[in-house]
């Protein structure tokens, strides 16, 4: 190959990169819609790795749960979830298929991260294979951590940390590790809440059955969608945990660089009203879908802002 055609080539690489990109921008902001608004506020080059990263954990999720998948039987999606690791493996190695690999693959090698969290990810959907109830909360934070929590891990590179935490000499780097896993789990605990009613039709309850026998509420009152005060109260604490959640990721976002504060604070603050919607909704999630409202989510950029220049 000749240097005409060296460049040639390589101008051909980065337009078929710059489209997967593109098409992660659009994935994106097709089926996250609040968490797309917080990756606008990021510089460019960081979004674009975000983007890259939501279409991966996409693209694992979409084994388990897109509707070709309720026509596949637990072996063959468990084969599916085996080659799937073996090709995120690939991915690490240099190794790629197409050219959504191709921007996971860039984006790594500029945000280097382990593989570990990517693998957690895939054991979370082998844990959706077998595992339709939960007996304790314990067993549920693995189930968050592993499908959610790992977000965090995965992109707390990208966000980058403060570099008044890490320039004097005598300053050791921080680890935002734990509030980005616990930003995950509060994000996932929240998903879980809004989606009771989905999650019931594929015969899943992802409310701890020890919560459920607290507030004596039954599996057959939840499948039958019944709202009562046992139910309130049973929803109130699922929110109030959440809640918790969120307060303790706060302080590791006050530890990212200044780029990332703002879009990190407004996702938190927006998906954090999710929950609000919930109680907007008598916690009639059953017969509606909770959401933050236009006018609410612009209403919380410029006090996102705010909060992200304190320290």
């Amino acid at each position: 190959m000749n240097l005409s055609d060296s460049i040639i080539s390589h101008s051909k690489d980065r337009m078929n990169l710059d489209e997967a990109y593109e098409a992660c921008r659009k994935e994106t902001a097709k089926w996250a819609k609040t968490f797309y608004l917080g990756t606008l506020l990021l510089p460019p080059i960081k979004r674009r790795a975000i983007w890259a990263i939501y279409v991966w954990c996409r693209r694992t999720d979409e084994l388990m749960d897109s509707e070709e998948a309720m026509t596949r039987t637990s072996a063959e999606l468990a084969d599916r979830l085996d080659e799937w690791e073996i090709r995120t493996r690939a991915i690490f190695k240099g190794n790629i298929q197409d050219d959504l690999d191709a921007v996971m693959l860039d984006t790594i090698e500029r945000f280097p991260v382990p593989i570990d969290p990517y693998l957690d990810m895939i054991e979370g959907q082998r844990m959706d294979l077998n595992l339709h109830r939960y007996q304790t909360f314990e067993e549920l934070k693995l189930y968050c951590y592993r499908v959610a929590g790992t977000v965090g891990l995965m992109t707390q590179v990208v966000m980058g940390l403060d570099p008044a935490y890490t320039s004097a000499p005598w300053s050791s780097s921080p680890d935002p590790s734990e509030a980005a896993v616990a930003l995950g789990i509060a994000n996932q605990l929240t998903n879980i809440l809004r989606d009771v009613g989905e999650d019931r039709a594929r015969g899943r309850i992802y409310l701890p059955q020890e919560d459920l026998i607290r507030f004596d509420y039954s599996e057959a009152d939840l499948m039958a969608g019944l709202i009562n005060s046992n139910w309130r109260a049973l929803m109130a604490f699922q929110l109030e945990r959440a809640r918790e959640w969120f307060s303790r990721s706060e302080e590791g976002v006050r530890l990212l660089s200044s780029d990332a504060r703002w879009p990190v604070w407004t996702s938190l603050r927006l998906y954090r009203g999710i929950l609000d919607s919930i109680e907007k909704l008598d916690y009639d999630v059953f017969n509606n879908r909770a959401y933050v409202r236009n006018w609410v989510k612009f209403l919380n950029l410029p006090l996102a802002y705010l909060i992200a220049q304190a320290r």
